[in-house]
């Protein structure tokens, strides 16, 4: 499929002069009509060694506005990205509304190179190439355009081009020389590149393969390439793709049996007197504070996420948490409406900024499933949002889970009775009062189409990676106690079993492994006879 950026494609000084100054005034009017929108744009630069990628991105950024670009590379990685699962880097970077943003080589450098070197086989970069085509789609259904440019040349060029480089003092090649093994074994990198390049050169985020002997005919190609596809974009901003969504609501059989869902089964009527509550609950404040500090060690991070209905009791639960573990150990992430800030970018973007360094805990009181909870029903997300939400989340938790966090996801229900009973109590007491709003009464009304949209929650993104703990709530005692408990279980059971790795997640995309648990966890002395 290469065989088109062989042909010697050429452009003289002349036409290059001529045709660069137009070039660069479209663009620049092209770049302030894409500031008036709320278009994303992501151009990923990858390709063979020596093709001039970093030059092309320079000659970008002299004929854009810079100002509303930002430029990243990801031939390095951090202390604070191997702590975090892969992709929490690219959602680092990825740009606001109406800004553009260059990526070298971006989420293909590491699969392209794990194959490469055999760290992985077909299979494995097939099923990482499946997910990079999932996380395209995600970005361009929420409004991104993404533009791919791979840069190639002959084996015969690239050998003249590295040869050049080679003397080159300013040279990326020179200070890095290792990267010769591309170069020293053409035919097979070829061979990775072309898989790559058909596998995700999808119709919404297709490949524009770029002939890159000639650099007056390299730069010229990109800058029309990125011209004409953000020209497309703005002639109809809300055309992303949509393919196969669903719209319209999902009309239910009629009949009380008909409308039952997964929290009509729990039994809100359980308790736990107080006796038996405050000491199983000094057990297991205990027990979870070290749990933390084993994880730590282990460098095993915790998601605890909080989900319920108003006045539920996910506060009183996570207090008791808190109150038990080192506050040097954790984070409590309230979530309410997006800022600016964060509506300028994927819903999920200000949860990734969020992910805990390995060993830490993020505790999210609300959490990214208010896209299919209160936006759902309000009406805040339309009917295509919120539908493919459910694949996007499952996704993002996948890459959590696989990348050895241990998540944990509870929804706290109460019936309407004692929700009705603590709302009351909350405008009768003054430090309570700051609790309540009319928000909270207005949502009362909408109890049943809440309960469907939880039901279909739990239906579709109860995962086997990533289960929902329902936790019965009208007795505040037996909630915090089965919260409690659950953590503990879950944190023993992740602490004796290593760091797991979802079959056919982690390998191509990323080699890292964590350390494995500490001797003497509370689940090893139960193993030795001494727990």
């Amino acid at each position: 499929m290469f065989e088109a950026t062989k042909v010697g494609r050429t452009v003289s000084k002349e036409d290059f002069k001529e045709q660069q100054e137009e070039l660069r005034t479209l663009l620049l009017e092209a770049q302030r009509e894409l500031r008036e929108t709320n278009i994303p744009v992501v151009v990923l630069v990858s390709g063979v060694e020596g093709a001039g990628k970093g030059e092309v991105v320079n000659r970008l950024n002299e004929w854009l506005d810079t100002r509303g670009v930002q430029t990243f590379a990801f031939w390095d990685e951090t202390d604070e990205e191997r702590a975090r699962p892969r992709y929490w880097r690219f959602w680092r970077t990825l740009p606001p509304r109406g800004d553009i943003t260059i990526l070298f080589g971006g989420w293909y450098a590491a699969p392209i190179e794990n194959r490469f070197q055999d760290h992985c086989n077909d299979a494995e970069l097939d099923a990482e190439l499946n997910r990079i085509v999932e996380f395209e789609r995600m970005l361009i259904q929420d409004g991104a355009l993404i533009v791919k440019f791979w840069f190639h040349m002959s084996e015969e060029n690239q050998k003249a081009c590295l040869n050049a480089l080679s003397r080159d003092d300013r040279s990326r090649w020179k200070m890095m020389p290792q990267k010769a093994k591309f170069s020293e074994h053409y035919r097979v990198f070829e061979q990775v590149a072309e898989r790559v390049v058909q596998h995700t050169d999808q119709g919404i985020s297709p490949w524009h393969l770029v002939e890159a002997k000639d650099t007056r005919y390299r730069d010229l190609t990109v800058g029309k390439t990125l011209l004409h596809a953000i020209r497309t974009r703005l002639s109809d901003p809300g055309g992303a793709p949509n393919q196969g969504a669903a719209t319209g609501s999902l009309d239910m059989p009629s009949g009380a049996q008909a409308q039952i869902t997964v929290l009509d089964k729990l039994d809100l009527s359980k308790s736990l007197a107080t006796p038996k509550y405050k000491t199983r609950m000094t057990e297991l404040q205990k027990e979870i504070n070290e749990l933390a500090w084993y994880a730590y060690n282990a460098k095993r991070s915790t998601v605890l996420m909080f989900e319920g209905v108003d006045a539920g009791g996910k506060g009183g639960a996570i207090r008791r948490i808190t109150s038990a573990i080192d506050a040097r150990l954790y984070r409590t992430i309230p979530v309410a409406a997006p800022t600016d800030e964060e509506k300028a970018h994927h819903y999920l973007w200000r949860f990734w900024r969020q992910v805990p360094r390995a060993g830490y805990i993020t505790i999210y009181d609300r959490s990214w499933y208010g896209r299919v909870l209160v936006e759902r029903v309000e009406g805040y997300a339309s009917d295509t949002e919120w539908r493919r939400a459910y694949s996007e989340i499952n996704r993002f938790e996948e890459q959590l889970v696989g990348s050895g966090i241990v998540l944990l996801k509870f929804w706290i229900h109460i019936d309407q009775d004692e929700q009705l009973k603590r709302f009351q109590d909350r405008e009768e007491t003054a430090y309570k009062r700051y609790k309540i709003t009319a928000d909270d009464w207005r949502n009362r009304e909408k109890w049943p189409a809440y309960k469907e949209a939880v039901n279909e929650m739990v239906a579709r993104t109860s995962t086997q990676h990533a289960p929902w703990t329902l936790v019965e709530g009208n007795d505040k005692p037996y909630t915090r106690v089965k919260v409690m408990r659950t953590i503990c279980e879950s944190l023993e059971r992740a602490l004796a079993a290593g760091r797991p790795a979802i079959s056919g997640y982690v390998p191509c995309g990323d080699k890292r492994t964590a350390a494995p648990a500490p001797s003497g966890t509370p689940v090893e002395k139960d193993q030795k006879g001494k727990g």
